[in-house]
């Protein structure tokens, strides 16, 4: 067909193939319970880790920050859009990850994106693990350095791979999710970190889903007391998920910062985020380094889930994050059982290709410090009618 005239026939395929994607209209704020298409809905696919993203001293934050900056910034960072409260944020997350300086980004897309095409280019190289976020995956790709895929956690594989780069072929950057997005498992952080070092390679860590949720006050998968900004030279993290605000960062050397800031241009070209937002997450960052009932109410929940699920026999995969996939047949097995799920009223979203490889379609289970045992209950009641 000439032109764009093949568009209809590839979403009908699309569709029939069982990988059309449609939007959902929520009535509600997040919550444990929220409402769509005028049903109240037990919400179990959200990354609102910390149930912080309708708390109401952070929503009287996010008010008092629109009060004193108004609802817009009106520019880029580098304009005039850079206000007082984007910077006292930024200062608050380098103190939180023990780096000399942080820089915020729109999103954590932007933030992967901007810091890797801010580093390496033509004739440098980057390897990612074969699982990492696509944000991850497209900023090695449009970078247009030598860009390397290597197997699931195999540390072997990527070393092998570092080995057939010569040292005079440019920069070396190591690229990993910290909690990988769809698993729920965790990158082997001191394993990179060595194999970085021999091969003086640098090591970006996108930790958006362990920030918040793991670690001593949720510092994440990257121990600042263990991992400095010597072996974790790139440490981005989104504020939009257990800090229930929205946004990302990126923390490192004031160098890294510096050249951030000078080359990324996902941060240069882009609308500085409204300063309330900033105002709102400083609260957030205060929640959620001090109320650790929050983290320990969400690994009793995912122990009592992983109990009843193996009870079951259903097929989990080895996480002991807030994330719990249940992987399916098929994906028209996972679209049924999720909307077997929806009509005794739990929200689970089915994930199929290409979010997830061919033949690993799943129902992505989320957990957030909101949610109760009760709730848990219910799930795997629902669970075994939809599947057993």
């Amino acid at each position: 067909m000439p032109g764009f005239d093949d568009i209809p026939a590839l979403l009908q395929a699309r569709q029939q193939q069982q990988l059309y994607r449609q939007r959902r209209v929520v009535e509600s704020p997040q919550a444990r319970v929220i409402m769509v298409n005028g049903n109240e809905l037990l919400n179990l696919c959200s990354n609102d880790y910390l149930g912080l993203a309708n708390d109401d001293r952070i929503r009287q934050a996010f008010i008092s920050g629109v009060n004193t900056w108004g609802v817009g910034s009106g520019a880029s960072h580098l304009v005039c859009g850079h206000t007082r409260a984007h910077h006292y944020l930024e200062e608050q997350l380098a103190e939180f990850t023990a780096r000399p300086r942080a820089l915020m980004f729109s999103s954590g897309y932007a933030a992967n994106l901007g810091a890797i095409n801010a580093l390496v280019s033509p004739g440098d190289a980057v390897f990612e693990d074969k699982l990492n976020h696509a944000s991850l995956l497209d900023g090695g790709l449009l970078s247009r350095a030598n860009f390397k895929r290597f197997r699931h956690k195999d540390c072997s594989h990527l070393n092998e791979q570092l080995g057939q780069v010569s040292g005079s072929d440019g920069r070396k950057l190591i690229v990993t999710d910290g909690v990988f997005s769809m698993d729920g498992d965790l990158c082997d952080v001191d394993a990179l970190c060595q194999i970085g070092s021999e091969h003086k390679a640098w090591l970006m860590v996108d930790d958006a889903h362990g920030f918040g949720v793991l670690g001593e006050e949720g510092r994440g998968v990257v121990n600042p007391a263990i991992h400095s900004s010597d072996d974790v030279q790139i440490l981005v993290g989104t504020l939009g998920k257990a800090f229930g605000t929205q946004g990302a960062f990126v923390a490192g050397s004031e160098e890294l910062i510096e050249t951030l800031i000078q080359n990324a241009r996902t941060f240069i070209y882009t609308t500085a985020l409204p300063a309330a937002v900033a105002v709102a997450t400083t609260e957030s960052l205060k929640i959620l380094r001090t109320e650790h009932w929050r983290r320990e109410k969400l690994q009793a929940l995912i122990a009592q889930f992983r109990e009843g699920a193996q009870a079951l026999g259903l097929d989990l995969l080895p996480s002991t994050t807030p994330i719990q996939p249940v992987l399916m047949q098929s994906e028209a097995n996972a679209l049924q059982v999720a909307q077997q799920l929806e009509g005794q009223g739990i929200l689970v979203t089915a994930i199929r290709p290409p979010t997830v490889p061919a033949g690993t379609s799943r129902l992505r289970i989320t957990f957030t410090a909101n949610h109760t045992e009760a709730d848990v209950s219910q799930l795997l009641h629902a669970l075994k009618r939809a599947m057993l």
